[in-house]
């Protein structure tokens, strides 16, 4: 089987799916290109064709891959990934414009890895996770739903916490700087609850910003937070 740097517990179609990512991030692919068959993948990691199928469908799930039916597997247009997102409390930006902020907590729990959550964070399956909902308000109005999972051996005491006082990123900062970071901003429209919870119409665009982070060389979090497209905006300087 092709060796990579994943670890050990990482399954098969998921390290397809990083190879696939890092060849497209790379540049060998570029938008448009096709990739090589799903048998040519097979072969290449030694595996069945189901999974290799698996992971290309999830990547055409996730917008990465375009499959063409009797033609081939295409690298799908890009959406447009801002280059830079500072790391800071939604609180502080809040308060730094003279403003209200006040946050709503919907869930706090603890959750076992399932095998999808295990590979994203690099654990093994059953791996307590926990997991926090919460929607953020400047002046009364919601602002963002912060949908966040965390890495309970970096912050055992998450569940603990008053996040109704302390931001998450207010309480992981403090316990697990940040090493690195990956991220990626899309413009979807929301479920029903995401709608309701930033008190918008569900036709519509909300701006989605995908975030994991790194900590003392392991996965941290993996945090999807939603705003309202007509009343939200990102912004950064070099």
């Amino acid at each position: 089987m092709t060796q990579d740097s994943a670890p050990d517990n990482v399954p098969v179609f998921q390290r397809i799916k990083n190879y696939l990512i890092r060849e497209i991030q790379s540049g060998t692919w570029k938008e448009g290109d096709a990739i090589p068959s799903e048998a040519a993948l097979a072969q290449k990691f030694q595996v069945s064709r189901m999974t290799v199928n698996r992971a290309v469908r999830e990547l055409t799930t996730e917008q990465i891959l375009h499959r063409i039916q009797g033609s081939g597997t295409y690298v799908a247009q890009q959406k447009y990934q801002a280059t830079l997102v500072e790391i800071k409390s939604i609180a502080a930006e809040v308060r730094a414009r003279g403003h209200v902020h006040r946050s709503e907590l919907h869930e706090l729990i603890a959750y076992p890895a399932d095998d999808s959550l295990a590979a994203q964070f690099n654990v093994k399956a059953g791996h307590t996770l926990y997991h926090s909902v919460i929607v953020h308000f400047e002046n009364e109005q919601a602002i963002q739903v912060e949908d966040r999972w965390v890495n309970s051996s970096l912050a055992p005491e998450y569940l603990a916490q008053d996040f109704t006082h302390m931001t998450p990123n207010e309480y992981l900062v403090a316990v697990a700087p940040l090493q690195g970071v990956d991220y990626r901003i899309e413009a979807v429209i929301p479920d029903r609850s995401i709608a309701d919870m930033l008190q918008i119409s569900s036709k519509e665009a909300s701006l989605v910003l995908h975030r994991k982070t790194r900590s003392q060389n392991q996965v941290a979090t993996i945090v999807t937070m939603w705003h309202p497209g007509n009343r939200y905006q990102f912004t950064g300087s070099f």
